[in-house]
């Protein structure tokens, strides 16, 4: 089967390949648009293969929210130059929009377009962590997307009872700077806390503290443990004054999750 450099350009579109590979595969595969798609995708993901030992800690966290339904999605490169290309930030976007829409498995139906990703922008490129909160009736849900470079770095979700979006949204912005782990002290994991106690009970006697007032100061310093974990009980970053569970009064924080890239 023949073709034209009509032919070369179509598929030099469709693919991003250079002229002289989309020339390759056509003469490989005679001219077969379909088998030279297979064919380059084929010898990208073979490159790709060598890349796998590269460190992907850039790309962006594209973030949505549709009525009651919010999702996250971080999409994995090496260079926080290609996070910032076109055609990167469009296929965040679109797999976002596929995680609102659908769940969040959705995603792989666009797995041989993020092959064809990795052939055009040459580098290793994948999907970390995916996250959807479809809010209950009669709740908000709410945002925070900290943007650096023109791509978001740093996204927030959270589902609240009993609040307004403004309050959503503050707690939102407070859950992006102070990185909380868990909701409550009582989501901390029991092997967590007793870790930890034991970590603060050893400092404590290396740094001389009266065996009598060991179990309070041990206490004391697990509390502040729980300030630092835990949303509810962390100090509020607009007013520090307060813990994040007397600025929202009478509402309820549902749920959170938090997606960062680094």
């Amino acid at each position: 089967m023949s073709f034209t450099a009509k032919d070369v350009q179509a598929l030099r579109q469709a693919t991003g390949a250079g002229m002289m590979d989309a020339k390759k595969a056509l003469e490989a595969n005679d001219g077969d648009m379909d088998a030279a798609k297979q064919w380059l995708r084929e010898k990208g993901l073979a490159a790709s293969a060598k890349r796998d030992d590269r460190e992907n800690t850039q790309g962006l966290v594209a973030l949505l929210i549709k009525g009651n339904v919010g999702a996250m999605v971080k999409l994995k490169s090496e260079t926080d130059f290609v996070a910032s290309s076109e055609l990167f930030k469009a296929e965040a976007a679109a797999l976002v929009e596929l995680v609102v829409d659908k769940n969040e498995a959705a995603v792989a139906e666009r797995s041989s377009i993020l092959d064809d990703l990795k052939i055009t922008l040459k580098e290793k490129i994948e999907l970390g962590d995916v996250v959807r909160i479809e809010a209950a009736p009669g709740n908000v849900i709410d945002s925070y997307l900290h943007i650096q470079g023109g791509r978001g770095v740093n996204g927030v979700l959270v589902e609240m009872s009993s609040a307004t979006m403004e309050q959503a949204h503050d707690v939102a912005v407070h859950i992006g700077f102070a990185r909380p782990k868990y909701l409550s002290r009582d989501e901390v994991p029991a092997d967590v806390v007793e870790k930890e106690r034991a970590t603060l009970e050893i400092l404590s006697r290396n740094e001389g503290k009266p065996e009598a007032a060991l179990p309070k100061i041990v206490e004391g310093r697990v509390n502040g443990f729980f300030k630092e974990v835990a949303l509810l009980e962390q100090p509020y970053a607009k007013d520090d004054s307060k813990s994040v569970q007397q600025f929202i009064g009478g509402a309820s924080i549902v749920r959170f999750a938090q997606v960062e890239i680094g």
